[in-house]
């Protein structure tokens, strides 16, 4: 019977650590998730991208999520393969310093945290106090979830199961570093695997020397989620993953026999205790760190032969190099479905095309040359092709081969194709005209003003990677989400006009010049989200979460006269 209480109350534990972790990361992600592109792809040497990797890592709570991070961005020709791994790297030893903070005993923390974090998610509106209350209380869930940990030792320590275990896993460290991987693979956590094993240690229930082959199967583990993960990406975003798993994991097995052999030949001492485990799983990956930093760029040439890049079919005369072709083929149309995946897939390239346009706005502004002011709006017309081809594939439809909730589901991705070339149109007659003025005169903005305007920004780039989820899966949660970010940018763009006027009287002399420029860029920014976001109209009306408006139907007599 112990047994049974035992293996529940640590499936409870650990089900509530990985929900805590994720909860953590989900608040850092939708509160700057848009940052982390600005972030990561600046240009920096390989110890600032370590150094950005382990920040990272300490805000989103995940090395994983900061290898896809920078997996994806590497198969977007963001990120150069030496940058992206040196942040991989630091990433480890930030999700090490994570640990060593969280290891200590803060239960004292946790009723402060539950209330500060319960009334800013229940009671507040803004969007980055809501997150801010569900990171609050996500820290406060992980501390809960540790003491949950501890207690559930309780039935077994005195029994003969658990020192059985343990000293079979502290003589056979081989056996003990293949649970540790297999333990942080299948939480998909190495934050919460390690505090695990830490926590055993801290209570006596796991000797040292079999907790230190649990951590350090556990590194070697947690190497193996991105490579899982990134597994249906693009070759060059697997690179980055598979030469962390290789640095990784020959790192993790030298250290293994390394440090097993100090511990039975007695050169180490007698360490003992979870904050010495801590100490060790920091020096593992800091030393991994400083020696693997000047390997990052041999190693882009051999996993680029390890890795080829495909060869390219010859893209068609009329294509320009590099772009996508249309999905669409006029006159041909198949199963109804099929008609209908290949309009999804053409509204992605279209909306890829806005968001490739969008992207470099900012740059414009800072000091774009005339050239890249032209190129950005010559790609308006790729934008409108997509328009025109979507137009005559929905009109030329047999309507007697296709169900009346088809056909509807057609017009209606033709209806967000013509929000997403007005949203073109915006970015190519309004955002770009109005960075040529810019430049023109030689106009900045004011330090904050410029900061308002960049949030904006960051928030529409992911908002624009949201609206094409919720294109692709039609998962009501996300239209919820996208419906929300919109009102969220309403709001950014109305405290920001409302902060400008203030500063105009407060005399400031460069919100003077740049006056209307600033204002007609929120309103341009606004427009240009509100375009995207309509993917989530027909989501949210379908499951019955839009209303067909907001205004009272019926007015008392009183109220007419």
């Amino acid at each position: 019977m112990a047994i049974l209480t035992f293996l529940i109350s640590l499936a409870g534990a650990t089900m509530l650590l990985l929900y805590a972790v994720r909860m953590v990361r989900t608040g850092i992600e939708r509160s700057y998730g848009a940052s982390f592109q600005r972030l990561l792809t600046g240009r920096q040497s390989h110890l600032q991208a370590g150094m950005m990797g382990l920040t990272l890592a300490i805000v989103l709570q995940s090395s994983a999520a900061v290898a896809l991070l920078a997996s994806g961005f590497a198969a977007s020709g963001y990120l150069a393969f030496p940058t992206g791994l040196a942040i991989v790297l630091g990433g480890d030893l930030g999700s090490a310093l994570i640990i060593q903070i969280l290891s200590f005993k803060l239960d004292w923390l946790v009723p402060m945290l539950l209330a500060a974090g319960g009334y800013l998610f229940v009671k507040t509106e803004a969007k980055k106090a809501r997150q801010l209350g569900r990171i609050l209380m996500g820290v406060a869930f992980i501390l809960i979830s540790l003491r949950f940990l501890r207690e559930a030792m309780d039935p077994i320590r005195d029994s003969a199961f658990l020192p059985a275990i343990a000293g079979y896993l502290a003589r056979d460290y081989i056996t003990a570093f293949l649970a540790g991987g297999a333990l942080a693979f299948v939480m998909h956590s190495s934050v919460a695997a390690i505090l695990m094993c830490v926590t055993l240690v801290q209570i006596g229930a796991l000797p040292f020397a079999a907790g230190l082959s649990l951590v350090l199967g556990a590194n070697f583990g947690s190497a193996f989620i991105p490579v899982w993960l990134s597994r249906g990406m693009d070759l060059q975003a697997r690179r980055i993953p598979y030469a962390n798993l290789a640095l990784r994991g020959t790192w993790a097995v030298i250290c293994l026999f390394g440090a097993n052999l100090a511990l039975r030949q007695g050169w180490l001492g007698d360490p003992q205790g979870g904050q010495m485990l801590v100490s060790a799983h920091l020096a593992f990956n800091a030393a991994l760190l400083l020696l693997a930093l000047p390997l990052c760029t041999p190693l882009g040439g051999v996993f680029a032969r390890l890795f080829p890049d495909p060869a390219a079919p010859p893209a068609p005369p009329a294509q320009p190099p590099g772009r996508p072709v249309s999905a669409l083929k006029q006159g041909s149309y198949g199963a109804p479905a099929q008609a209908v995946a290949n309009l999804t897939r053409e509204l992605l390239r279209m909306a890829d095309l806005a968001g490739a346009m969008f992207r470099p706005v900012l740059e414009l502004y800072e000091g774009g040359s005339k050239e890249q002011i032209r190129a950005v709006q010559q790609m308006d017309a790729e934008v409108n092709a997509c328009l025109a081809g979507i137009r005559q594939y929905v009109a030329a439809i047999p309507a007697e081969a296709f169900s009346k909730d088809q056909l509807k589901t057609a017009r209606s991705l033709m209806e967000y194709a013509i929000r997403l070339e007005t949203a073109g149109d915006v970015v190519a007659r309004r955002l770009t005209v109005l960075a040529e003025e810019m430049r023109k005169k030689e106009l900045r903005f004011s330090r904050d003003g410029w900061l308002e305007i960049t949030r904006m920004h960051e928030a529409i780039l992911a908002n624009l990677q949201l609206a094409s989820n919720v294109l692709i899966s039609d998962d009501l949660e996300s239209a919820r989400l996208l419906s929300l970010e919109k009102t969220e940018l309403k709001r950014m763009e109305r405290d920001s006009r409302k902060r400008h006027l203030r500063r105009l009287q407060s005399g400031g002399r460069e919100s003077f010049d740049t006056s209307d420029i600033h204002l007609e860029t929120l309103r341009a920014l606004r427009e240009f989200n509100s375009h995207i976001a309509a993917v989530a109209y027909p989501v949210l009306y379908r499951n019955g979460q839009l209303l067909e408006t907001r205004l009272i139907e019926e007015m008392r007599p009183e109220e007419t006269d």
